[in-house]
């Protein structure tokens, strides 16, 4: 069989061929960095994943240990993104998600014209609707004394924001949700499939109503951009904007979950941002690092070895920021939150690839928090309640009951 239709290749030693937990794409009621991560660092500094791609069904190799994950983000000759989301040849096609799939030199010549819409003083001119959405979401339950607070706030609040920045319909939000699950969750190939060919179409289309009527939002905004001395193709637009689509609706959620879940099971932290808002930004930071919820993936375009393992052109290798930002190598008493640690964390990625949009998702992060903590008393875990999370390449707290004593 080819490595696209055995998840072992027969290069791979079978005493490192085993199940990714964090990528099972199942519910656990383990806590994925207090309870698993742990477990892998007990195990080889590298082994191959057998479960990491269910659609189509494949292995990776994954690396537990920060220095390793922080070579390959930094290889960028050994190691490509082209083609390692798999979007597009699922449904027979061939276009980047850009600027994901792009490599040097001409993810270097697309990002650079990106960076400034994505700038902190650009995201600092998002902060008034920002923190407008997160206190207009925050009063509709402070007086109720509990909130659901993934359905109530972590999904809105975020989602929102990025469909107000892409001029998409709010109305529209959870079915735009129910395609991001089948895009980046789901097992089932005709459901991933069904959900790629339907955003497609449907920024498409979006594209098309901004040829004949611009606007001042980001999809109007990536018609304009050039590179390589010319105007971008419409594939290439529309490579952007599902790419912004997949990112904007998924990974400060994830990041609000287990923070807020954090700050609900961990009172003395929670007292601590009360009482002193201004340790807020930098406590931040390290709940990001605790907390990292995010695989992303390389592919080997020239054999190397690491560890002694043989890594082939064509093999994939997942990029586990949860592994990386709780290696005990790297970091003293990883599972332990340290408010006033300074961490260089991998939770936002490493190298020319680093997360586009880190500066909104920080700036979300901290309104959160100061809104949160502001208009609500002490708040808790509702009492009994077992947390369950959702294992993929984006973990999430998949349901989060909170409690406080109404004023």
């Amino acid at each position: 069989m080819s490595v696209d239709e055995n998840p072992v290749p027969s290069h791979v030693p079978p005493e490192l061929a085993m199940p990714f937990l964090l990528t099972s794409r199942e519910i656990s009621y383990l806590h994925p960095h207090k309870e698993v991560v742990p477990k892998i660092h007990e195990g080889p500094p590298i082994f191959f994943g057998t479960n990491v791609f269910p659609v189509p069904p494949r292995g990776c190799w994954v690396l537990t240990r920060a220095e390793d994950l922080k070579k390959v983000y930094e290889n960028n000759v050994d190691f490509i993104k082209k083609g390692n989301s798999m979007f597009a040849p699922m449904i027979g096609e061939t276009w980047d998600v850009i600027p994901t799939e792009l490599d040097p030199p001409k993810h270097t010549a697309f990002r650079r014209v990106l960076e400034p819409g994505f700038s902190p003083r650009e995201m600092a001119k998002q902060e008034t609707k920002i923190s407008t959405r997160a206190a207009e979401l925050i009063a509709k339950f402070k007086d109720k004394g509990e909130v659901d607070f993934i359905k109530d706030f972590a999904v809105p609040f975020p989602v929102s924001i990025v469909l107000d920045l892409l001029g998409l319909p709010l109305d529209r939000m959870y079915e735009f949700l129910d395609w991001e699950y089948n895009l980046l969750h789901t097992s089932i190939p005709d459901d991933r499939r069904n959900a790629i060919a339907t955003l497609k179409e449907f920024l498409y289309e979006e594209i098309e109503k901004r040829e004949k009527n611009p606007t001042d939002d980001l999809i109007s905004k990536t018609m304009l951009l050039e590179s390589e001395g010319r105007r971008w193709t419409k594939e290439e637009v529309f490579g952007h904007c599902f790419n912004l689509f997949i990112g904007g609706l998924d990974t400060v959620t994830a990041n609000l979950g287990f923070q807020f879940q954090h700050l609900a099971t961990h009172l003395d932290d929670q007292r601590t941002l009360r009482e002193d808002p201004s340790k807020i930004e930098q406590g931040i930071l390290e709940l990001m690092r605790a907390y990292a919820a995010v695989t992303t993936i390389r592919v080997c375009k020239n054999e190397i070895k690491i560890h002694g393992v043989t890594i082939k052109p064509g093999d994939r290798v997942a990029m586990s920021t949860p592994l990386g930002s709780n290696d005990p190598a790297a970091f003293e008493s990883p599972q332990e939150v340290r408010l006033d640690r300074r961490p260089v964390h991998l939770s936002l990625g490493h190298g020319i690839h680093r997360c586009l949009g880190a500066h909104l998702a920080r700036r979300e992060l901290k309104v959160a928090m100061q809104d949160m903590l502001s208009m609500l008393p002490e708040f808790r875990v509702k009492p009994g309640f077992k947390v369950p999370y959702q294992m993929t390449n984006v973990m999430h707290v998949a349901e989060l009951p909170l409690v406080w004593d109404p004023a």
